[in-house]
C-alpha cells in the first residue's frame, strides 16, 4: 500500500515559493486570510500555462496569494480578482505593487461578486478561479460557468472541504454544498473535471470546445 499522507507531503513540499510571494503570504497571514498553499499555487499557474490563459478572474482576492501565483504563469495575463473585504483588497494592491505587476494587469474589484460577474462578458474568460465558502460557490456557480469560454476552465479550491467531501457519514450544510458542487461536475456534459490532491482538492473543470453554439 502507497503511503499516501508521505506523497501528498512531497507533492506539497514540492515547490519553491517566489519571494514576492512569500511576501503576499505573510501578509495574508496577519490578517488572519488563509492562502492557498504554495503547491496549489504552482498547481494554478501550471493550469494557466497549460490554458495560455490571459484573461482570468478570481473570486476571492485574500491578500493577493493566488493572483500573483496566476500572474506568474504569462507576462501578457491579466486578473480581475473581486472580493467583498476592503481591507484584503487593499493588501492585495499593496503586494501586486510590490511584486511590480503592473495596474493593467491586476483589476482588483471591492463588492459582491455576483453583482460584478452581472457586468462581466459571458464566455469572454480562459480562467476562473473561485476561491469562496462552500454556501457562496455553490450559488455562483451558473454565473461563473458563464464567464468561461469553450476550452477555458474553471477552478474551484477547497474542493475537498478539509477531508469532508469524501466521507459520505459527514452532511453539514457546508460539506453538503462543496459535495453539491463537486457532484454537479462529476455528471455534467460541458466539463472534463478531475480532483487533485494539491492543498485542501484542487477541481478543474475544463469546458469541451463544443459546450457552446
Amino acid at each position: 500500500m502507497i503511503d499516501k499522507i508521505s506523497s501528498w507531503k512531497y507533492a506539497e513540499n514540492f515547490n519553491r515559493e517566489p519571494d514576492h510571494i512569500s511576501v503576499a503570504r505573510n501578509s495574508a497571514e496577519q490578517l488572519g486570510v488563509e492562502s492557498v498553499t504554495p503547491a496549489s499555487g504552482a498547481g494554478l499557474a501550471s493550469i494557466a500555462a497549460m490554458l495560455g490563459a490571459k484573461n482570468i478572474v478570481e473570486v476571492g482576492t485574500g491578500a493577493g496569494v493566488s493572483g500573483l501565483w496566476l500572474l506568474s504563469a504569462s507576462e501578457i495575463s491579466t486578473l480581475t480578482t473581486i472580493d467583498d473585504e476592503p481591507e484584503y483588497q487593499n493588501q492585495a494592491r499593496t503586494n501586486f505593487q510590490l511584486a511590480n505587476i503592473p495596474a493593467s494587469r491586476a483589476r482588483v474589484i471591492t463588492g459582491r461578486a455576483a453583482a460584478v460577474m452581472a457586468n462581466m462578458t459571458e464566455a469572454a474568460y480562459d480562467l476562473v478561479f473561485l476561491d469562496i465558502e462552500p454556501f457562496d460557490l455553490e450559488q455562483l456557480l451558473p454565473q461563473a460557468i458563464g464567464l468561461v469560454r469553450p476550452s477555458g476552465a474553471i477552478v474551484i479550491s477547497h474542493a475537498l472541504w478539509r477531508d469532508r467531501v469524501p466521507n459520505p457519514a459527514l452532511r453539514d450544510d457546508e460539506t453538503s454544498a462543496m459535495r453539491a458542487v463537486v457532484r454537479f461536475f462529476e455528471e455534467s456534459e460541458e466539463f472534463i473535471s478531475s480532483i487533485s490532491m494539491l492543498g485542501d482538492g484542487l477541481l478543474v473543470a475544463v469546458r469541451k470546445p463544443e459546450a457552446i453554439s
